[in-house]
């Protein structure tokens, strides 16, 4: 009888133990399938930790939620140190309502403070010629973009996502 019990018990728990290891898996390829901004988003959904949007950040560090393109959505973000890397598929430049037009590589880093993302790589604004953005800086009202010289515009401006056009080079 004692035998027939262990097998039994064996039994079971082999299955019990199969399913759960299957549980396992199909989360971890629900995860994978589902990645599209990069190993950074895997690691803090297995930690439990999600990631805002990227205008909900810029907000929470009043900015503007439009300066980056709408598909700009996949980003690394340390608190630490505060480095922000944003990722944009493809070379683009986007136009705002103000006449005002952004040229973005395909990454962007900067380090967000409240109300700034400073030592900016990969934006350019057009000025007679298309300079680097080296700072981006906000107030109630206006966006001031350091670029050679500080180049003030309106906020209202900036308050809206825009799809950026793909072009060839940065």
């Amino acid at each position: 009888m004692d035998q027939i019990l262990n097998k039994v018990g064996s039994y079971w728990l082999g299955k019990k133990a199969n399913k759960q290891l299957d549980s396992v898996g199909d989360d971890i390829n629900s995860l994978s399938t589902s990645i599209e901004g990069g190993t950074k988003w895997l690691v803090n959904k297995i930690k439990g930790k999600m990631q805002k949007p990227l205008p909900e950040l810029l907000k929470e560090f009043g900015l503007p939620v439009g300066i980056f393109p709408r598909d700009a959505t996949n980003y690394e973000f340390n608190e630490q140190t505060r480095k922000l890397t944003v990722f944009i598929p493809s070379v683009c430049e986007v136009g705002y309502k103000d006449s005002s037009v952004l040229r973005f590589t395909t990454t962007v880093t900067g380090f967000l403070e409240k109300g700034k993302l400073a030592d900016v790589e990969g934006v350019k604004t057009k000025v007679m010629i298309w300079v680097k953005v080296t700072s981006i800086s906000a107030d109630s009202s206006k966006v001031h973009f350091t670029a050679g010289m500080k180049k003030t515009r309106s906020r209202d401006a900036y308050e809206v996502l825009r799809d950026g056009v793909e072009i060839d080079k940065f």
